[in-house]
């Protein structure tokens, strides 16, 4: 068992909050149109901050449990991507200007941090009490995985989000973004703005997606130190990855291929761990080295075929997949 001392939670927990203190100044505080070189730097920026903490965990703790961290790292930064996608998306359908999409983007990463802040306490505290949780996280990775195949040509209908609907219904909305305020006020009615709407739609997927990647996780280390490092250091680039990659995003036709079958192999190491620890030791387990290959090779996989399929087929477009299929909507049905 990994022991954390108080005050190495206080100056993690204070590193990452200065980071996000960063981020939501840069995204919240002075919008602006983030340009290539300034999200690839802020990218490296993030990604070298992950790798240094990283060496740095290794080098204090042991190789074993810097393994399970950049492993971690790794299965959370490929969900982010995927996050980014949906993203994508909802700014697409919200029709969101350039200059307030950092401002969507900060108020993301904070709730999908304070989320899976929540999710981890809850999944290691459930995980202590019953190993039979192994088994729930490793069934509901692989329905997931399934699910995610079936439907990775499809992208998720945002407006047809329950929370999204009932939003609209319920709230006076104004037709432009004012300035990217969230509420204001129209001939003195008081009134939102759809950037509100759209803070919602976030929100509702930041929860979605944390359902899926604490299990997910939780499938390379048991470690909740661990767990929640890997997840805020794949979290605090994404603002600037949206910006670098937001162009490249429809070249990566595999990537939901990749995604359902990396959820598939930890729903399964999952599922062997519950096995030997509670039927037989002599149920075979996948180690973490082997796990961080596998996830590794697959992920550059479905890279490099994606690129290869969208230069021979400039047509071909990626998909950030759905966990269900949707109906046409009446327009849609007539043509």
């Amino acid at each position: 068992m990994l022991d954390i001392s108080g005050a190495t939670w206080v100056v993690t927990i204070s590193v990452i909050v200065g980071l996000l203190a960063l981020d939501l100044t840069l995204g919240w505080v002075r919008p602006h149109r983030v340009g290539f070189r300034e999200a690839a730097a802020w990218s490296v920026f993030y990604v070298a901050a992950a790798v240094v903490f990283g060496l740095w965990f290794m080098g204090a703790y042991g190789g074993t449990y810097g393994t399970e961290y950049f492993a971690g790292y790794l299965v959370e930064k490929s969900l982010s991507v995927d996050n980014l996608f949906v993203f994508v998306i909802i700014m697409t359908t919200f029709t969101v200007p350039e200059e307030h999409q950092q401002k969507v983007l900060s108020f993301g990463i904070v709730l999908a941090l304070v989320m899976r802040a929540v999710f981890i306490a809850l999944g290691a505290a459930l995980i202590s009490a019953f190993s039979f949780m192994f088994l729930l996280f490793g069934l509901l990775l692989i329905y997931t995985a399934v699910q995610l195949y079936r439907h990775r040509d499809e992208d998720p209908d945002v407006e047809d989000n329950g929370v999204v609907r009932t939003a609209r219904r319920l709230l006076p909305v104004t037709e432009g973004y004012v300035d990217g305020r969230i509420l204001t006020r129209v001939e003195g009615r008081r009134m939102v703005t759809p950037l509100l709407i759209v803070l919602i739609a976030i929100g509702s997927v930041d929860l979605l997606f944390a359902l899926d990647s604490i299990p997910a996780v939780f499938g390379v280390t048991e470690e909740p130190y661990i767990v929640f490092v890997a997840n805020a250091f794949a979290l605090l680039g994404l603002r600037a990855l949206f910006f670098l990659v937001k162009g490249l995003l429809d070249r990566l036709v595999y990537l939901s291929t990749g995604l359902a079958v990396i959820l598939a192999f930890i729903g399964a190491k999952l599922v062997l761990h519950w096995a030997h620890e509670d039927i037989s030791h002599s149920v075979p387990e996948i180690s973490t080295p082997l796990s961080l290959v596998v996830i590794g090779i697959v992920l550059a996989v479905a890279t490099v075929a994606s690129l290869i399929k969208t230069r021979r087929d400039p047509t071909s477009k990626a998909h950030a997949g759905s966990l269900k299929a949707h109906r046409a909507r009446p327009e849609q049905e007539g043509g």
